[in-house]
C-alpha cells in the first residue's frame, strides 16, 4: 500500500471518529413515514458497533501522539504539512483529489491533521532510521524509469451520446460558440461538464484508447471531429502538451528518501504507539468500553534495519473513475 493510500485510509477512519463524536445530542437524525429515529438510539447503535471501539482506540492514540510531541518539543510547521500534502496531491490526476475528499466526506483540515500526526511519527522515529546516499543511489539505479515524468496533455471535451449531437456540437464550436457553455449544456460527463469540459492534465494510458490517441497527436487548440469511445462521442480540444523528462539522481532523491524512510518506519510504528499506551494513564468512563485499554501487550522489539517490503516508486492510489475513465 502506498503512502497516499495509507493516508486516505487513515483519513477515512479519522472522519468516522469525528462523525461518531458529533452525533451526540437530542432530537431525531431521520424520520421514516413520520416515525423518528432518535439521536440517542443512533448513538447507542454506533457505540455498540465494533467500529466504535476502533475509533476510540484511534482517538486515544492520536491524543497520546500529540502529547508526546508537546512533551518532546516536536513541532510541525505549516510548510512541512504543505510539502507533504502537495506530494500526495501529485499522485492524483487533475480533479481526482477533490473528488476523493468529497466521496469520503473529508476536508483539507482532516488531511492536514492526519499529515501532522504522520510528521510527528517521522520525527519520533528518526533516530532509528538511517538512509545513506549509497542506498538512495542503489534504489534509483534499480527503479530509474519509475521516476521519469511522462509526456502530459491538458485538454477539455464534450461527451454526448450519439453522432448527430456530436456533429451539432462540433459545428457550434467551429462557428464560434463558447466551449465551456456548450459543455455545461450538452456534456454527459459528470466529472467535467460543470468545469466547462476541463479534464486537467493527464498522461498516456489514463484515457480510453481512442481519446488517448487523439489527445497525444492532435494540433493544439483545434476542435476535433467526433471521437467515438465506449462512453459515447467526444468533441476534444487539446489545450497544451508538456514533454516528458528523464529523472536524475538529484531530482529523485527527495522521493526516494521518503520511500526508504517509510520502509524503515513501517515495522517501528506499532511498537512505538503500543509503548505510549502502555505508559499512559487511560481512564474509560463509558461502561461499553471498559477494559478496552487493559492488558495492552508490551511493544515487540524490532531489529534495527528491518523494513517492510520495498514500495514501488510509482505506486499511487487509483484515480477516481470520473477523473481517469469517464472520457
Amino acid at each position: 500500500m502506498s503512502k497516499a493510500q495509507r493516508i486516505v485510509v487513515a483519513l477515512t477512519a479519522l472522519m468516522l471518529g469525528t462523525s461518531l463524536a458529533a452525533c451526540s445530542g437530542s432530537g431525531a437524525v431521520a424520520t421514516v413515514n413520520g416515525q423518528p429515529i432518535s439521536e440517542a438510539d443512533f448513538d447507542k447503535r454506533l457505540a455498540a458497533s465494533p467500529m466504535a471501539k476502533t475509533v476510540l482506540q484511534q482517538m486515544v492514540q492520536e491524543t497520546l501522539l500529540m502529547q508526546y510531541a508537546k512533551n518532546n518539543n516536536l513541532s510541525v510547521t505549516d510548510a512541512e504539512i504543505d510539502t507533504r500534502e502537495n506530494q500526495l496531491k501529485a499522485n492524483f490526476p487533475s480533479g481526482a483529489w477533490d473528488e476523493m475528499l468529497k466521496a469520503r466526506g473529508l476536508t483539507e483540515a482532516d488531511v492536514r491533521n492526519a499529515l501532522r500526526e504522520q510528521i510527528v511519527l517521522d520525527k519520533a522515529l528518526a533516530k532509528d532510521v538511517t538512509i545513506s546516499p549509497a542506498a538512495i543511489k542503489q534504489y534509483f539505479d534499480k527503479n530509474r524509469a519509475s521516476f521519469d515524468k511522462p509526456e502530459q496533455v491538458t485538454a477539455r471535451h464534450i461527451l454526448v451520446p450519439n453522432l448527430a449531437e456530436a456533429q451539432k456540437v462540433e459545428a457550434d464550436l467551429k462557428g464560434g460558440q463558447s466551449f465551456a457553455t456548450l459543455a455545461k449544456k450538452y456534456s454527459t460527463d459528470p466529472g467535467s461538464k460543470d468545469k466547462g469540459g476541463e479534464l486537467g492534465s493527464f498522461r498516456k494510458g489514463q484515457m480510453v484508447p481512442a481519446f488517448d490517441k487523439y489527445a497525444f497527436s492532435a494540433p493544439l487548440n483545434q476542435i476535433s471531429p467526433p471521437i467515438k469511445s465506449p462512453f459515447g462521442y467526444h468533441i476534444i480540444q487539446v489545450e497544451s502538451r508538456t514533454p516528458g523528462t528523464k529523472a536524475t539522481l538529484a531530482s529523485a532523491t527527495p522521493q526516494i528518501t521518503d520511500l526508504l524512510r517509510q520502509q524503515q518506519e513501517a515495522p517501528l510504528i506499532q511498537p512505538f504507539l503500543a509503548g505510549l499506551q502502555q505508559k499512559a494513564n487511560i481512564t474509560v468512563t463509558d461502561p461499553q468500553f471498559q477494559g478496552l485499554f487493559n492488558n495492552i501487550p508490551p511493544p515487540v522489539p524490532q531489529p534495527k534495519g528491518s523494513a517492510a517490503a520495498p514500495a514501488s516508486a510509482g505506486s499511487a492510489p487509483a484515480a477516481s473513475p470520473s477523473a481517469a475513465a469517464s472520457p
